[in-house]
């Protein structure tokens, strides 16, 4: 049992939920406010994917990020910020038995230190690492993320003095975490986000938890969440396992049956939930102290 949790917020993602949902954060300003917003509610990080502004889609535009980050940092609201790495490595190929040419509209592939740029740059204190190559849902798209692209990616955030968060789909994903840390590319103890409930990754059931728990490196400092109808049980799972929180729109858009959500809606949430087990729910510069992160902007 973890009796002192922070909740991290995921405020949009870059699934293609904007035409499910009517107030999915689209703009760096929408994107910015959904953040400043959550932190206000309760959560201690913000994990920002951007968009491009016209067509709604997931972009990883380093112009984008920039607004977002300078909104969020000249507001009076205090958040670390968790920037994904996550985008470019989009691999769709084409249907049936013409796998090739992929399909050159959604495949989005771009190299280990491209995907970093918007890191480098804005320098946040935490960026997200995916630690694994998978079928991601249905369809032809691969999530692609290879050792050498997951090695050179991971060097480049330890010379940022950037905190990766290790996004960990499955149980092989955490075979390569170990790796990544005996050889010396990521500093300990490690951070790592354990994500279920996504096809086709590791299920969202409590056994299946327990599993990765179980082998998570020693003092590792992790959390987790569901996708979909499961996001708020998983608030109570996260800590009984001993982790930390997350929610938000990036992985479920409805607050319960047929009521849509806010982000803010999602965090007042888990705060319930926290505060009915006895949890104390740690504020940014908690979070800091305990993730030891740099505070660069």
């Amino acid at each position: 049992m973890n009796w002192e949790a922070f909740i991290t917020c995921a405020v949009t993602g870059a699934g293609d939920t904007t035409d499910r949902h009517p107030a999915i954060p689209v703009t760096p300003e929408q994107i910015a406010a959904a953040a400043i917003e959550s932190a206000e509610a309760g959560a201690a990080i913000a994990h920002i994917h951007v968009r491009d502004p016209e067509t709604g889609r997931g972009a990883r535009n380093p112009a984008l990020y920039r607004e977002v980050v300078e909104r969020v940092r000249a507001s009076d609201t205090d958040v670390v910020l968790n920037l994904t790495a996550g985008m470019g490595g989009d691999l769709v190929f084409g249907k049936g038995e013409h796998p090739l040419p992929l399909d050159q509209e959604l495949t989005d592939m771009a190299g280990p230190l491209e995907r970093l740029v918007h890191v480098e740059e804005l320098l946040p204190e935490i960026c997200t690492l995916d630690c694994g190559t998978m079928n991601f849902a249905e369809g032809d798209y691969v999530m692609t993320n290879t050792p050498s692209m997951l090695r050179a990616g991971a060097r480049r955030v330890q010379e940022l003095g950037v905190r990766p968060e290790l996004e960990v789909f499955d149980t092989g994903h955490l075979v390569f975490v170990k790796a990544m840390i005996d050889e010396g590319l990521i500093n300990t103890p490690a951070m790592i986000q354990l994500c279920c409930g996504i096809p086709y990754g590791a299920p969202d059931d409590p056994g299946t938890l327990m599993a990765m728990v179980n082998q998570l490196p020693p003092g590792t400092h992790w959390s987790t969440f569901s996708i979909g109808r499961m996001q708020l049980p998983f608030v109570a799972m996260a800590v009984l396992a001993g982790g930390n929180v997350r929610v938000g729109l990036e992985d479920s858009i409805y607050l319960k049956r047929g009521v849509f959500a806010s982000n803010a809606q999602l965090v007042e949430r888990a705060v319930t939930i926290l505060d009915a087990m006895n949890v104390r729910i740690l504020g940014p510069n908690e979070v800091r102290e305990k993730l030891s992160l740099n505070r660069h902007g």
